[in-house]
């Protein structure tokens, strides 16, 4: 019995070390080669306009992302947050800027984080 219990206190624990698999089969290629989709979540994180249902969970883990290196992002997760986040750079560099100074504004986190977007996956 007090095994049992263990196990499943270290499972509850293993499941909350990361973020919900809810998106790990987000598409991001429609957000990523529409750049009026891709503008809007950029607008939403930068709270000049409305927000998805989507954007509005996004947005609430980006600062935990960000001064953890996506510590508790799966590795779908971080390869999803990869593609978007070089896409947002590739084409919208001054959003990008932008999203740096609102959740980074001391610059503390953007050396681990630039080396983690630039990691291979």
């Amino acid at each position: 019995m007090k095994l049992t219990s263990f196990l499943l206190v270290g499972m509850a624990m293993v499941s909350a070390e990361f973020y919900s698999s809810r998106y790990d089969d987000f598409d991001v290629k429609p957000l990523v080669e529409n750049d009026r989709i891709l503008q809007s979540y950029t607008n939403c994180f930068l709270d000049k306009g409305p927000c998805t249902p989507d954007a509005k969970e996004f947005k609430k883990v980006i600062p935990e992302a960000l001064e953890t290196t996506c510590g508790k992002c799966s590795p779908k997760q971080k390869q999803l947050i990869k593609t978007v986040i070089k896409a947002v750079i590739e084409r919208h560099p001054e959003a990008w800027e932008e999203l740096v100074n609102k959740y980074d504004k001391d610059r503390k986190f953007r050396p681990s984080f630039d080396k983690f977007i630039n990691e291979d996956d």
